[in-house]
């Protein structure tokens, strides 16, 4: 990546409560709220920390299946609904499945970047409650290859790709290794999200929750190697934050104070039309994370606080990996030491990640460079890290299906 020609900031980050099962006032058979509610509490949550919503040049909304689930298309459209000083100004839809939010955030980055605009909210949602699971496992399977993949695909088609990672994985470097990394995972996202009012798990009380992780898969209703524990949930939420040149934060009336830097990204696409070249890989995960690495001139020893997409405890357990924090087939390991704790070296999704917050599938980046954004500016509350001077950096992993649409950003306290 070239040099970026300006400063970039991000500041006003806001996250919606993410509503699903798991929550105290979700009640499947009860009328829930709709995208526009999201879109709505997420975007004036963000216009609420600045001076005047006029001032906003801008926006990005991203979502993945609106279509579908909501029977909804134009996302544009919504933006001018957030607040009436922003009607008539330019928006953008932004979709790259699961990787949705990731890529609206390099959207904002390089309007900014080409000197047309100076601010730029960005807004993502996605409301998934409104069919039964089997057909919602349908509608996300569009994030693979829908024609080529589908048909033969199992029932849980997502679920069933990152199982086979599992599998691949236990057979390449045991199943008691990699199966106790997976719950510590899970242990770990439930523990983070009871410290998150906010995450889908926020009221989960269960006791164990290792022996939880670890109950058996049950193929016959599920999948072949992970449970229903090793996966993210279906969730509703709303995420904004907003993106600005050095000019645009005094347009906006914040202080550096309230504001973290981008400092890099790496974007990554893989064909989707082809199978992933290891399944106990995230080779593209792994290609965009260097493009970040090598943009902001940094290492994983210079990172202090990681947002990685965990979609599946595997996929936490190998970005481990591919973050560069633990050798090939070591993730697990990593994990199982403790080492991605909230007071550890290396603290990961400490707001819960995608397995505790929740996944509202095209917001899931929006929410991550969001908790950055708080981290590094001690906003956190009681998810909050220790940012040290010797690890300042914070970064983000959005990806779209298996490993499929890539971004990393690298983000660092404005000064």
């Amino acid at each position: 990546m070239k040099s970026f020609s300006k400063k970039i900031f991000v500041t006003a980050g806001y996250n919606t409560v993410s509503l699903g099962s798991g929550r105290k006032e979700f009640h499947p058979k009860e009328p829930r709220p709709g995208i526009e509610h999201y879109i709505k509490e997420a975007g004036q949550g963000a216009l609420a920390q600045i001076n005047d919503p006029a001032n906003i040049d801008e926006g990005v909304i991203t979502n993945f299946m609106m279509g579908r689930y909501n029977r909804q298309g134009n996302r544009p459209g919504f933006f001018p609904m957030i607040d009436p000083a922003l009607r008539y100004k330019p928006a953008t839809g932004v979709e790259g499945a699961c990787g949705s939010g990731g890529l609206g955030l390099t959207v904002a980055c390089k309007t900014i970047l080409a000197d047309l605009a100076d601010t730029v909210l960005v807004v993502g949602f996605e409301v998934q409650n409104t069919v039964k699971a089997v057909y919602g496992a349908d509608y996300l399977a569009g994030a693979g290859w829908y024609a080529g993949e589908r048909k033969q695909g199992h029932a849980h088609f997502f679920p069933a790709q990152f199982s086979d990672r599992a599998g691949a994985c236990f057979e390449k470097f045991g199943k008691e290794k990699v199966r106790g990394g997976m719950a510590h995972w899970y242990v770990q996202a439930i523990e983070n999200a009871r410290r998150n009012p906010k995450a889908q798990e926020y009221h989960n009380s269960t006791k164990d929750l290792y022996a939880t992780a670890m109950t058996p898969p049950n193929p016959k209703v599920f999948c072949e190697h992970i449970n229903v524990y090793d996966c993210s949930k279906v969730s509703d939420a709303g995420n904004a934050l907003i993106f600005a040149s050095e000019e645009g934060l005094k347009k906006l009336g914040v202080s550096k104070k309230d504001a973290a830097e981008v400092i890099s990204w790496g974007q990554c696409e893989d064909d989707i039309t082809k199978p992933p070249p290891d399944l106990t890989k995230l080779t593209t995960s792994e290609k965009a994370v260097k493009l970040a690495y090598e943009g902001a001139g940094v290492s994983i020893d210079d990172i202090g606080v990681l947002e990685v997409h965990d979609c599946f405890s595997i996929s936490g357990v190998l970005a481990m990996e591919a973050v560069g924090a633990a050798g090939y087939g070591e993730g697990a390991n990593f994990v199982k030491e403790g080492r991605t704790h909230i007071d550890a070296e290396l603290p990961t999704n400490a707001t819960g990640g995608l397995m505790g917050y929740g996944h509202p599938v095209g917001a899931s980046g929006v929410r991550q460079a969001v908790d950055i954004l708080h981290q590094l500016t001690g906003k956190a509350g009681d998810c909050q890290v220790k940012i040290g001077s010797d690890r300042p950096y914070g970064m983000t992993i959005s990806m779209g299906g298996s490993d499929k649409t890539v971004v990393a950003m690298v983000f660092r306290k404005a000064s």
